[in-house]
């Protein structure tokens, strides 16, 4: 019995002094990374100003109910999550872009928590390794630091995966059971923040019980109790919306699900070999500093003899390669792809490489102490850069300066783009939606020519009373005249902002 109870001591290191400083330490270098330079980088269009300004009109409208870019432009292509984060941390510290973007370091720092409970059960002797892996990688770094649904998604995903390792690997009954519960809270969460993308790694899960415990053993993973959790949680939201508003199930259905799916239409590198384009490079790069050690967790696991030894045995390792390995294949298959679709992916792969690494990390050592020293510095630098040293286009508190500076702000009360294109998702994807937390005022893009583009045009100018109209420049500022003859007005020329014409129009 005495040597039994200094095993479980050895690999359950439960011990105040063993847990106490590594997760300090852990929690340190993720508020340092994460806050470090959070605020310093404008908005960036497109998809940083579409979020943003989504939760601005939902704290000035109150709606917090259907997700929309301006007074009479609704957005249901994203669950509602992102933005009520976001207007959330906007709410308690300002409209500035720090508030924006802190939701992201804590999920930033939130994933570190949860690989290291993640690291408890499988690396007892090392449980700050994943998240330790995880947090230098280069790709959860710099995605701290971008305004997307990803993050959230991941956080939440996350979650769950820790309720089912959890309760796959835990001998005791009742344990099981609420951690069974946390893994259905995690997908709630994660079907609220994305919809269906974030059930993937559950096709990960459904085929390792089956092969561990038998067809009938899924039945613990899905009780009732979970299933009603997931339900309330996750569905609710789109029950309302629905029924509130007609045609919305078959956009979601038709739109958001089949579309990204078989369909090119959405423009996201569609094609047989597109994911080659995206996904490598993100995998790539986003692995650093871990590279060595990735090549010789491919080469373990390209061996049939080692992965009919994971099989056998049931050893985690298999699952984690599962968990990896069947979201790739899908987001490779579908046809909607972007980088950060591969941020989820971060976590299976850094727990893999914790287990080739646990021999070799020792932080006791000064060589990996400072080598780790320098890859924070290096990280730092990249963030660092991007806010002080790049100057792009995209950049929306640039595009607010000069327009401030080319027109008066004070005398208009919203900002029209009026675009040469018939198509929704070129006013999404063009427009800088960011001016508006920039200059304060709602922000309208209107596809001139789609068949409602005048009669959209003339209904931002009533809602505004005096407009800031920019003219896409392929259009000509004399190509909104026609529609000025619905609803006409006193328009004064303003000159030009990056060649679009500027026009001041008071209904």
């Amino acid at each position: 019995m005495p040597n039994d109870r200094i095993m479980e001591n050895r690999l359950w290191p439960n011990t105040e002094h063993a847990t106490r400083w590594p997760l300090i330490a852990l929690i340190c270098f993720g508020l340092l990374l994460g806050f470090a330079f959070q605020g310093t980088r404008g908005l960036w269009s497109p998809d940083e100003g579409r979020y943003t300004v989504a939760a601005l009109q939902m704290l000035d409208t109150g709606n917090y109910l259907a997700p929309a870019y301006s007074p009479d432009e609704v957005n249901f292509s994203k669950p509602p999550t992102t933005y009520w984060v976001i207007a959330a941390s906007i709410k308690v510290f300002g409209r500035n872009s720090w508030a924006v973007r802190a939701p992201y370091a804590l999920a930033y720092v939130l994933m570190l928590l949860i690989a290291y409970a993640i690291g408890r059960r499988l690396i007892p002797e090392k449980p700050w390794l994943p998240a330790l892996i995880y947090g230098c990688a280069l790709a959860p770094f710099v995605a701290s630091n971008a305004v997307s649904t990803d993050a959230f998604l991941t956080v939440c995903e996350a979650l769950a995966m820790l309720g089912f390792l959890r309760a796959a690997f835990d001998e005791r009954e009742q344990g099981r059971k609420r951690y069974v519960l946390l893994m259905w809270i995690g997908w709630g969460l994660a079907f609220l923040t994305k919809g269906p993308p974030g059930l993937i790694p559950l096709l990960a899960i459904i085929p390792f019980i089956a092969h561990r415990d038998g067809w009938r053993g899924l039945g613990r993973f899905f009780p009732w109790s979970g299933i009603v959790l997931f339900l309330l949680i996750g569905l609710s939201w789109y029950l309302v919306v629905v029924v509130r508003y007609a045609g919305l199930l078959h956009y979601f259905l038709h739109q958001e699900v089949y579309n990204r799916i078989f369909t090119a239409s959405h423009h996201r590198n569609a094609g047989w070999f597109g994911w080659i384009k995206i996904y490598v490079p993100v995998l790539g790069l986003g692995l650093l500093p871990w590279w060595p050690a990735v090549g010789r967790m491919i080469r373990r696991c390209a061996s049939s003899a080692q992965w009919s030894e994971w099989k056998n045995n049931h050893a985690v390792e298999s699952f984690l390669v599962l968990w990896f390995l069947i979201p790739f294949v899908l987001f490779c298959l579908v046809q909607s792809r972007l980088p950060l679709y591969m941020l989820p992916l971060f976590l299976p792969l850094a727990l893999l490489l914790a287990f080739e690494l646990r021999h070799r990390v020792d932080l006791r050592q000064t060589k990996q102490k400072v080598l780790l020293g320098v890859w924070m510095v290096v990280l730092l630098a990249v963030k660092a850069g991007a806010a002080y040293g790049v100057h792009s286009l995209n950049d929306n508190r640039i595009a607010a300066q000069e327009l401030a500076a080319a027109t008066h702000p004070e005398r208009y009360q919203a900002i029209i783009f009026v675009e040469n294109t018939p198509l929704d998702y070129t006013i999404e994807e063009a427009t800088p939606w960011g001016l508006r937390m920039y200059l304060g005022k709602p922000v309208y893009g209107i596809p001139l020519l789609a068949p409602q583009g005048p009669e959209a045009l003339c209904h931002a100018l009533h809602n505004a009373g005096t407009a800031l109209v920019v003219i896409d420049p392929d259009l000509g500022s004399e190509a909104i005249a026609p529609a000025l003859t619905r609803c006409p007005g006193h328009v004064e020329d303003l000159g030009a902002w990056r060649k679009s014409p500027l026009k001041l129009i008071a209904l």
